[in-house]
């Protein structure tokens, strides 16, 4: 039984977060185990408070977690402060496994799960130890400070965070025009994945799921650019299939049975 990690905040709606990377996880055949974070009272309708977890507690959470059963693969979600963004790019350090990093700075909604002072830390001491980075462009955007307009732009800001010390870079073009078509940067060069536009409002946790299912097929020993294929047709069937709950941005469908 491989073993997939996901470091990150909770979600008590289940759309996004720890929920949503455990279901993840399970769906791809995967041990799934969590450090949590930050706790968020949520729902489809938006994000009302965030309480941060100390860095500490979730440094024991790891420990005993790599004590005893490690993972194969990990992932990181929102981590909400400097200090904890610090204190884990000290501990990836020392990981013999696969780190993927999707540095969520905003929820669905756009409200903030990260500290404005915590984007340079996860650019200097996260990003030269993750095996992949999953931004979304506005997340591009902040860590690469270029404003991305076109497809020239977005290949510049993946360079830029290549050079920073991530060893591959996927870009996620939903929140681009037209087709939503992202962009992998690894050491074999570009990868393109279009995929059509779903006019849909139910995107709830659409990047947790997506890294969780990257981060599953690296845990299972896929290598990176076909776990990450794997993983956008799972995305897009997941959105395709959302079951509209909620009154607002309801969550995906993290089932593949009816797929």
């Amino acid at each position: 039984m491989r073993v997939a990690l996901s470091i990150a905040g909770s979600d008590p709606s289940g759309g996004a977060g720890i929920q949503a990377d455990l279901k993840t996880f399970h769906e791809f055949g995967v041990y799934g185990e969590a450090v949590i974070t930050l706790l968020t009272v949520q729902n489809t309708r938006g994000v009302h408070r965030v309480e941060l977890v100390a860095p500490e507690l979730v440094l024991a959470q790891l420990d005993a977690l790599l004590d005893d059963i490690p993972p194969d693969a990990a992932k990181t979600g929102a981590l909400g402060s400097r200090e904890l963004v610090r204190a884990l790019g000290r501990a990836a350090g020392s990981f013999h496994f696969p780190l993927v990093v999707d540095p969520v700075l905003a929820g669905t909604h756009g409200q903030p799960l990260v500290e404005d002072s915590a984007i340079c830390a996860l650019r200097e001491e996260l990003l030269p130890r993750a095996a992949l980075v999953t931004p979304n462009l506005p997340e591009a955007e902040a860590l690469s400070g270029i404003a991305i307009r076109g497809p020239e732009e977005l290949r510049s800001a993946a360079e830029c965070l290549y050079r920073q010390g991530a060893r591959a870079v996927l870009i996620k073009g939903g929140h681009r025009q037209g087709p939503a078509t992202d962009v992998l940067l690894d050491g074999g060069g570009w990868m393109e994945l279009p995929a059509e536009r779903i006019e849909t409002r139910h995107t709830h946790g659409t990047g947790c799921t997506y890294s969780a299912a990257i981060t599953a097929g690296l845990a299972a020993g896929v290598e990176l650019r076909e776990a990450v294929r794997r993983a956008k047709q799972y995305v897009h069937h997941a959105i395709r299939t959302a079951p509209g709950l909620g009154y607002g941005c309801g969550p995906l469908n993290h089932f593949r049975a009816s797929s």
